[in-house]
């Protein structure tokens, strides 16, 4: 099921089941004292519902410059390791041809173990980290007997620094997610602001459950877009090892 089916099935039914929770409300509660209830209800509301969308503001915000952090740091890993393995080639033949094999093992590793890992939000193993330590005793191993060698063997050593980097933010892209004290805050903060206009009166009861379904909608696609957003590699983001299938094919 897509990402855009679920969606629907989830605004939908909390549309529906807000509505119906307005109705039976309207219908079978007590009508005393309801109109006036619009003024007191309406200010606890204002406060709620103000806060309540300040903080999503904020998660979502955060989860979008996530993903495009995580998109990037991907492409700079990738791109990093291509210029490592070039600066490498000059290295001598033996030390670059050790360095394109495993340049190539690493580029592989990630996009055949590690980004499915990532996809369900599971930690990766060592694998990686292995083959870029044996990289970097390649680099630091190889002989260089003038400077223009020696600038080559700094600049590969440099871009196996940015690679090292770039791979630590995109595993902690994969791993971070939402805190569970947040996600607590904010279901029960959309509950809270569905359930004061329960409280409302109004001479139109047909008026007073679209706006509640339509509250209930609203509130419930927010979350459902912060629940898919928080994996960068999985749910509405997926974002796919483009960069390292380039890098490999240019290697």
């Amino acid at each position: 099921m897509s990402v855009y089916t679920t969606g629907l099935l989830w605004v939908g039914g909390a549309a529906v089941f807000a509505s119906l929770l307005a109705y039976v409300i309207r219908k079978y509660g007590p009508d005393e004292g309801r109109s006036e209830n619009n003024e007191a209800a309406g200010q606890v509301f204002t406060i709620v519902g103000g806060l309540q969308a300040v903080l999503v503001a904020f998660v979502l915000i955060a989860l979008f410059d996530g993903v495009a952090a995580a998109g990037n740091a991907s492409y700079e890993e990738a791109d990093s390791l291509v210029a490592a393995t070039w600066a490498g080639d000059a290295l001598g033949e033996r030390t670059g041809d050790e360095v394109r094999r495993l340049s190539r093992e690493y580029l592989e590793t990630v996009v055949d173990e590690e980004w499915p890992r990532m996809r369900s939000g599971d930690e990766s193993d060592d694998a990686g980290w292995s083959t870029l330590d044996r990289l970097r005793r390649v680099i630091a191993e190889a002989p260089a007997t003038d400077a223009w060698l020696v600038d080559r063997k700094t600049e590969a050593a440099d871009k196996l620094w940015q690679v090292y980097q770039a791979r630590q933010t995109r595993l902690d892209s994969a791993t971070e997610g939402v805190d569970a004290v947040v996600w607590f805050v904010l279901v029960m903060g959309g509950i809270l602001t569905i359930g004061l206009p329960l409280l409302f009166g109004g001479p139109l009861m047909r008026t007073h459950v679209i706006i509640v379904a339509t509250l209930a909608a609203t509130i419930t696609l927010l979350l459902y877009a912060t629940y898919q957003l928080q994996n960068p590699f999985g749910g509405g983001a997926e974002l796919q090892p483009d960069a390292f299938s380039a890098a490999l094919s240019r290697l």
